[in-house]
């Protein structure tokens, strides 16, 4: 199969998604993709992506789907349902074509894990509402392969970061915050080694198939504010205990902070080959300053 026969199809044209469909598009495939914001449209054509609006008050036309071959679902799940199987789940199912289907979840399904290691055979125990949402998209996604025989692949991301996102666009915006809770870890994954690891899955489909995404050091966030302050040559943060910061903190970043638990990413690196350009926060935190 040349470039030229492979359509791409992604939806949700968010932070990562419209870098795996520029990646693509500049490799000569044919790519579309689905944005809620007509406003976001424009520099998506102009890197030769076709543009469709999607969202629960405008539906896609099915039509857009015809000669897929391959589909990456970033959506993320609206309350307990995933949208896009909501909405043309049949659609999808039916198509003839399909080589390669890849749905981005969250390491939020392994729950509280109290710093452990968790890979990919560990059982799912989702501790709050957004975990527990997330893995029953998960369940909704691999159902296509279970009843329909699609090429579905589940890739669990730890926390996302790159260009733009960072602890470094935020020290230098001014709101960073050296929150502080011992014993407390996350797993991190630069935007761009997502894009590889889904470029490895779809040269090496494996349907069925879950993997982990992460980079090789879990870190106590504290420890990778002071490390960009580092880099940037300013002060770091002031230390803020987490008991004390809580009050003020959003219920997403709370349920962040509620589990803690470190990611394994074997399963990347052996079943697809995947060497991490950026394998802990120190390399992803120098390139995003060395970039800017």
């Amino acid at each position: 199969m040349t470039a030229q026969d492979r359509r791409f199809l992604c939806f949700g044209l968010g932070y990562v998604g419209a870098a795996v469909a520029r990646a693509l598009a500049a490799d000569g495939w044919a790519v579309a993709g689905t944005v809620r914001d007509p406003a976001r449209a424009a520099p998506l054509c102009a890197a030769g992506i076709a543009v469709h609006v999607f969202s629960a008050a405008v539906p896609l036309d099915p039509a857009v789907l015809a000669g897929t071959t391959h589909i990456l679902a970033t959506a993320a799940p609206d309350g307990a349902r995933d949208p896009v199987l909501a909405a043309l789940g049949p659609a999808i199912a039916a198509l003839p074509h399909l080589r390669w289907v890849g749905y981005l979840s969250s390491t939020a399904v392994y729950g509280d894990r109290a710093g452990a290691w968790v890979d990919e055979s560990a059982e799912t125990d989702p501790s709050g509402a957004r975990g527990r949402h997330r893995l029953a998209a998960e369940e909704a996604w691999r159902d296509l392969w279970r009843h329909h025989g699609l090429p579905v692949h589940v890739f669990r991301l730890a926390g996302i970061y790159g260009p733009g996102r960072s602890v470094v666009d935020q020290l230098r915006a001014g709101t960073a915050r050296r929150i502080v809770k011992p014993g407390q870890v996350f797993s991190r994954i630069h935007r761009d080694d997502i894009v590889r690891v889904l470029r490895a899955s779809m040269a090496h489909p494996e349907p069925g198939a879950v993997y982990n995404v992460a980079d090789d050091l879990p870190a106590a966030p504290e420890d990778v504010v002071a490390h960009a302050a580092t880099l940037l040559g300013v002060p770091s943060p002031a230390a803020e205990p987490f008991a004390e910061a809580a009050a003020g903190m959003s219920p997403m970043a709370l349920s962040f902070y509620a589990d803690n638990r470190r990611i394994a990413n074997a399963r990347i690196k052996h079943e697809l080959g995947v060497r991490l350009a950026y394998p802990t926060y120190r390399e992803g935190l120098a390139a995003i300053v060395g970039a800017s």
